[in-house]
């Protein structure tokens, strides 16, 4: 976080409501939203959110739209099979015919919203996939009763082909048990079940970094970065997310609504932060990168800032690879004043 300045966050993960309550209304807000498996869902104000003016809300509108459609990079990174899962089960809440009043209907409404929550089928802290808590044979009965349904089927494949891949994913525990794992005994490519290597091993992954990485570069890029470590047909490389790269649709509509959201940049050095990170994503260059984040960090004067990009690299269980992450954040004038009293006065506390 920058220096002295406390911000709101409207994250893509959990969106943070903004409201335009009165003073004598405060008392109806609902702070609680739900409360489902081990997670309670809150809601906050965000009032001044109201004191922005136009063009500012306006550069808002635009950061989330570029956060908002790399949503699905997310879902792809920390598992192989999250999409085709989330998809499916999304069909199903939308056009399920049966009973929606029962026990097990609502443990498949908690499994989703476990799934949306942690973006996958991994639980977002322990790593462990989750366990439904309904059977195959009512997840089949859920599938055949959602006749409006646009199931991801393949060329000449039938339902009952999609229900023969999908259940052993979601219903056997010994398949892909963990998305993120860390012991040492074991190696930690081929045991873990995220999506950021494939077909390769720990020893291949570190052998293929040894070669490349200079260890006398005093400012060395950060390797892997924004890429997927692949074999294919025997040899070993780097597919990178970016413009012509993977997921070059969403990436380019990240790229316009950076693009956009420069065009009603609040200064000169904002406007060339955003234009940095479209340049980044066009090009997949690291180096960019580094430059994108220098800029970004000079900028101590807007208030708008924004992250994103492949950032945290603890997906990773070789700390290589960023997941794709995207928060929108704006000033907090009044607790920024108060943060900046206490820092004036920092050495009295010290020495006190």
């Amino acid at each position: 976080m920058k220096t002295s300045t406390i911000i709101f966050i409207l994250s893509i993960g959990i969106l943070l409501s903004s409201c335009t309550t009165k003073k004598s209304d405060k008392k109806e807000f609902k702070y609680f939203s739900e409360h489902f498996a081990d997670l309670q869902v809150l809601r906050y104000q965000i009032p001044d959110f109201n004191k922005l003016d136009l063009k500012q809300k306006e550069m808002i509108y635009y950061l989330y739209q570029a956060g908002l459609v790399g949503r699905d990079i997310y879902y792809d990174q920390n598992y192989k099979h999250n999409l085709f899962i989330r998809r499916t089960l999304e069909e199903i809440v939308k056009y399920y015919t049966g009973n929606r009043n029962t026990e097990e209907f609502n443990n498949f409404m908690t499994y989703i919203k476990r799934i949306w929550f942690s973006n996958g089928i991994h639980h977002h802290y322990s790593t462990i996939k989750f366990d439904p808590g309904f059977t195959q044979e009512y997840f089949i009965e859920l599938i055949k009763n959602s006749p409006g349904g646009k199931f991801m089927l393949g060329k000449n494949e039938v339902l009952d082909d999609l229900i023969n891949k999908i259940t052993p994913l979601i219903f056997d525990m010994e398949i892909d048990s963990k998305r993120i794992n860390l012991d040492r005994s074991m190696d930690l490519v081929t045991g873990s079940a995220n999506n950021y290597y494939e077909n390769v091993t720990q020893a291949e992954v570190e052998q293929f970094y040894d070669k490349i990485i200079n260890k006398n570069d005093s400012t060395p890029i950060s390797y892997g970065l924004n890429s997927k470590l692949v074999k294919e047909h025997g040899i070993i490389k780097e597919k990178v997310w970016k413009l012509g790269g993977m997921y070059s649709q969403a990436i380019e509509k990240i790229i316009y609504w950076l693009e956009k959201a420069s065009s009603v940049a609040e200064n000169d050095l904002q406007k060339n932060v955003l234009k940095k990170l479209s340049e980044y994503y066009q090009t997949g260059d690291l180096k960019i990168f580094d430059e994108y984040n220098i800029l970004w960090v000079q900028d101590t004067l807007s208030h708008i800032d924004l992250i994103n990009g492949f950032i945290e690299v603890y997906g990773d269980p070789l700390a290589f690879r960023g997941a794709y992450e995207s928060i929108i954040a704006f000033k907090d004038v009044k607790t920024t004043k108060r943060i900046k009293t206490i820092s004036k006065y920092a050495q009295w506390f010290e020495d006190h």
